[in-house]
């Protein structure tokens, strides 16, 4: 079996080295491991350093796409080249990479496609009180719209069967961690957790480059999460809050007329009608959104087939497509 470590890189020449001098080179259980650097556009030498050290496969993209993408190309690649099974770690070593063996034990037993590896989040003290608010909020939503039961959803730190590879995606540009797993939740991929450790921070997060930002994205990301995977439920629930509030308004009306004062509360009665159609539009919103979930569930099936049959294409990645590794 072959094993493939994956590490997302954007500007990480200083902290590369410590993190590839943590990384196994053999496993028990693979009689192949190797490393795979994906280079997203990084302005600092990071490809020539990840080449000094000994990295077997390098994919760069030309100008800067985001995590989330290269999280995807990694996987691509990581297919391509063979890999049975991938590892996806952080490039400022974050991680304990001691603690691989424990994210593949549930994959080599059979248990699991993916492993998520849970950090002790109320013990780094390298994360602000709102922070690890923030991580636990997210990992809440994920574990409500996914029906998985994983604590800490934020997580790179990750392995998963080529068969799960095979079958996920991202649409959100920011990061991959909460939206593959919510898909693993959604496609009845078996997956779990494992505890881990966590090194001293070698650099300030990338993600988190203030409270306020971090904040707006993550709310951003959990609503998106509820339009796109649970968007009949999303649409159908503002549509019957709108609907019920312009009935009331209407029966407040009705009242009010029959008692001979309707003269004064007209508004109230234009006000219900607004609502009642925006009440009833919503609601022909969320079948239509529906219907477009099934549309996408095929065309990821179709995606998930032709990835399967091996003809999607060539591996290196340009910025705006896929091309070969070196």
């Amino acid at each position: 079996m072959k094993l493939i470590i994956q590490i997302p890189c954007y500007n990480e020449a200083a902290t590369l080295p410590v993190t590839l001098g943590e990384l196994p080179r053999r496993l028990s259980g693979f009689s192949s491991v190797q490393w795979l650097v994906i280079d997203d556009g990084s302005d600092d030498d990071t490809a020539e350093v990840a080449r000094n050290c000994g990295v077997d496969h390098i994919v760069s993209f030309t100008g800067n796409q985001g995590l989330a993408r290269s999280f995807l190309a990694g996987l691509d690649a990581a297919i391509r080249l063979g890999a049975d099974v991938i590892v996806n770690t952080d490039a400022d070593n974050q991680y304990v990479a001691a603690d691989i063996p424990l994210l593949l034990e549930p994959i080599l037993a059979g248990r699991a496609d993916i492993v998520v590896g849970s950090r002790p989040i109320d013990e780094i003290t390298s994360f602000s009180p709102v922070k690890k608010f923030l991580q636990k909020c997210g990992s809440g939503v994920v574990r409500f719209v996914s029906r998985t039961e994983i604590p800490d959803a934020p997580s790179g730190f990750r392995a998963m069967s080529r068969e799960a590879a095979l079958r996920l995606n991202v649409f959100n540009d920011y990061t991959y961690t909460l939206e593959t797993i919510i898909q693993a939740g959604q496609k009845g991929i078996a997956i779990t957790s494992v505890p881990v450790r966590v090194n001293k921070p070698l650099r300030p997060s990338r993600l988190m480059k203030s409270i306020p930002s971090y904040l707006g994205k993550s709310l951003i990301t959990i609503v998106r999460i509820f339009v796109v995977y649970k968007s009949f439920r999303f649409f159908m629930t503002v549509g019957v809050t709108l609907a019920v509030a312009g009935m009331l308004g209407g029966v407040r009306f009705l009242a009010y007329y029959l008692s001979g004062n309707g003269s004064g509360h007209i508004q109230s009665l234009i006000l219900s009608s607004i609502l009642l159609g925006v009440g009833f539009q919503t609601m022909l919103t969320a079948f239509l959104a529906d219907l477009l979930g099934v549309n996408r569930r095929l065309m990821e099936d179709i995606q998930y087939r032709i990835k399967k049959l091996g003809v999607s294409g060539p591996v290196n990645h340009d910025g705006d497509g896929p091309a070969t590794p070196p």
